[in-house]
């Protein structure tokens, strides 16, 4: 089977000769940093990005990711992480000239790189688009955001609509070009203790647009996941109201636990969860986590990838040692 036919099996519950083996979100700079130091040396490529590169050099199925940002150069940014672009209405029509860039992010060379490794079925293609929690909160600083949903309702809707018009339209681009397996919705709207917000705050200010977006996600046969941090146990709920099939990066130090969302949600789909936390301490520890996964893993509709990206504490030893364990247990668990 070829990379992309393995993620779109085991994402359709169909059988797989092995699960697949990716990295969504890679790893830190730092990480790659300390592994150079150890001996790593991947000669770089052509066309695709560093990144990239070391997934083909670990072995490691390819995930090619384009992220579609809604800012450009010249929007204002931030006085410091966290703080407002703009604080009002005003300020937002002032700045809508450097927001929502007509150009896909991607050079050309990139996209017909792709365009080849997603036809051979070699690349597992997928988007990124910042979502209707995601993107209000990036103009209005995080307090400010979350004050809003009270102050300024008329505000956030006026940003989602053009946010999803925008998502739209650069998805549609893209597929000009090929048609990715997945999106992820970048939202980051939990933390350790649960949601950042309520399920009525999500239908009102949230729903209507990831209705939007579904839709036309549907007609293309992409599958869409919501990606963030923190415990979303309780929001898987209100993820398949609005049509979402999946999400990521299920952080086990949050208390997610990816057995009781399948018990829940048996057709949910879910990416991530091996707990990076495991990683220092050796193969008995990285066994115990796999041992763990196994039995969801054999269930379907769910990839184990380290459940954010690996931190500058896992050397590159210890790393290959999970590289070995995830290529025994991706086959085990299609057997």
């Amino acid at each position: 089977m070829t990379n992309r036919e393995r993620f779109n099996n085991i994402m359709r519950f169909k059988p797989v000769d092995r699960l697949p083996r990716i990295e969504w979100a890679t790893w830190w700079d730092k990480t790659i940093e300390r592994w150079e130091a150890e001996g790593l040396s991947v000669p770089p490529h052509p066309t695709l990005s560093k990144w990239t590169a070391i997934q083909s050099h670990l072995g490691l199925d390819l995930q090619l990711q384009t992220w579609f940002g809604f800012s450009t150069k010249e929007t204002p940014r931030p006085a410091g992480h966290g703080l407002p672009v703009i604080n009002n209405d005003d300020e937002y029509t002032r700045i809508l000239p450097t927001l929502y860039p007509e150009h896909l992010p991607a050079s050309a060379e990139t996209l017909s790189a792709f365009k080849a490794l997603d036809a051979t079925g070699e690349g597992i293609t997928w988007a990124t688009v910042e979502g209707p929690f995601w993107g209000p909160r990036t103009l209005l600083g995080i307090e400010q955001h979350l004050y809003a949903f009270y102050d300024q309702p008329e505000l956030l809707h006026r940003i989602n609509t053009d946010l999803v018009q925008y998502n739209i339209r650069k998805l549609t681009q893209l597929c000009e070009h090929y048609v990715p397996a997945f999106i992820t919705i970048a939202e980051d709207m939990s933390y350790n203790n649960g949601p950042m917000l309520s399920e009525a705050q999500f239908d009102e200010f949230l729903l209507p647009y990831y209705t939007k977006l579904v839709r036309f996600l549907n007609e293309r046969d992409i599958l869409c996941f919501i990606d963030s941090d923190g415990d979303v146990t309780k929001m898987v709920p209100w993820f398949e109201r609005a049509g979402i099939q999946g999400v990521l990066p299920l952080e086990r130090q949050a208390g997610v636990d990816v057995n009781v969302l399948q018990a829940r949600h048996p057709k949910f789909l879910l990416l991530g969860h091996y707990d990076k936390m495991v990683m220092p301490h050796g193969e008995e520890a990285m066994r115990g986590e796999f041992e763990r996964l196994l039995p969801a893993m054999r269930r379907g509709g769910f990839i184990p990838s380290v459940d954010h990206q690996t931190p500058p504490g896992v050397s590159l030893e210890n790393y290959r040692i999970y590289l070995r364990l995830l290529n025994e247990y991706t086959i085990r668990a299609a057997q």
